[in-house]
């Protein structure tokens, strides 16, 4: 005996639809930064980066697995740029070209708002990009994990 459809899933098939559509606008899929079809952040990371830098592998090791995982991350998504390349169009710096490597450069709506130079080594690094995104505007929420007052009661928050 086969199974009447409109029996064993009575939404007509037409609302289903409906309500796929309504989902995935409500929940686009996640795109890389780099995506051309995906307009930029109005904040981004841009990391300078070569071959052979130890330093630059130092960072790939200790903070780009989580980098995208955090606030900072979700706030100025990563863009990596080897530093022999010619710089993109979209990109604008207001200090000289970066010679070092690793250089970090934070834009917002392309334009420079400030740079690390090098890698000082994981705490240092999140101090300095704590910094940087303060001064463009981004503060983390104290909800936010990682925050250094997430885990603590409201009543003990400064």
């Amino acid at each position: 005996m086969t199974a009447d459809p409109m029996r064993i899933c009575p939404i007509p098939r037409r609302a289903m639809l409906a309500g796929v559509l309504v989902l995935g606008a409500a929940f686009p899929v996640a795109a890389d930064a780099t995506d051309p079809a995906r307009p930029a952040p109005a904040l981004q990371f841009v990391m300078f980066e070569r071959d052979g830098c130890i330093y630059c592998r130092r960072w790939n090791e200790e903070i780009a697995p989580a980098y995208p995982k955090t606030a900072e991350g979700a706030a100025a998504p990563l863009r990596r740029h080897d530093i022999t390349d010619p710089l993109p169009a979209d990109i604008t710096l207001t200090g000289r070209a970066p010679v070092f490597t690793p250089t970090f450069v934070l834009l917002r709506d392309g334009t420079e708002t400030g740079r690390i130079e090098g890698y000082p080594g994981d705490e240092f690094f999140w101090v300095l990009l704590a910094d940087l995104l303060a001064r463009a505007g981004w503060t983390a929420s104290p909800t936010t994990p990682g925050h250094p007052t997430a885990d603590r009661p409201p009543e003990e928050i400064p």
